[in-house]
């Protein structure tokens, strides 16, 4: 029993500053709240955020240009009714494609 305890106490105190550096470099690296592997996680949430805030960006702009379009043209707002609202004038008739399917369903057992 006691060569045991003195061969691992030997082996530990000889390697004890490799030791010592392999558990901090765990500790760091992969277990503490602040690890390399959280701020490499925490980086790629920034990034995808980042995007979506590009996204939006871009979005409101194109909506910002035209809200401006639809206050000083009326034609444009002509042009909204006609596309979005399927409005048309009196003399005019309006065909809607669309290209979605409707499932036939088979009730088979």
């Amino acid at each position: 029993m006691g060569s045991r305890f003195g061969a691992i106490w030997s082996f530990l105190s000889h390697y004890k500053y490799l030791i010592v550096v392999v558990l901090g470099v765990a500790i760091v690296g992969f277990l503490d709240e602040n690890s390399f592997m959280r701020r490499v996680q925490y980086e790629l949430q920034i990034d995808a955020l980042q995007d979506e805030i590009n996204k939006y960006n871009a979005q409101n702009e194109a909506t910002t240009k035209l809200l401006k379009g639809l206050k000083n043209d009326h034609k444009s707002i002509e042009k909204i009714a006609r596309e979005h609202y399927f409005m048309k004038t009196d003399d005019e008739d309006v065909y809607v494609l669309s290209t979605d399917e409707d499932p036939v369903e088979t009730n088979r057992k």
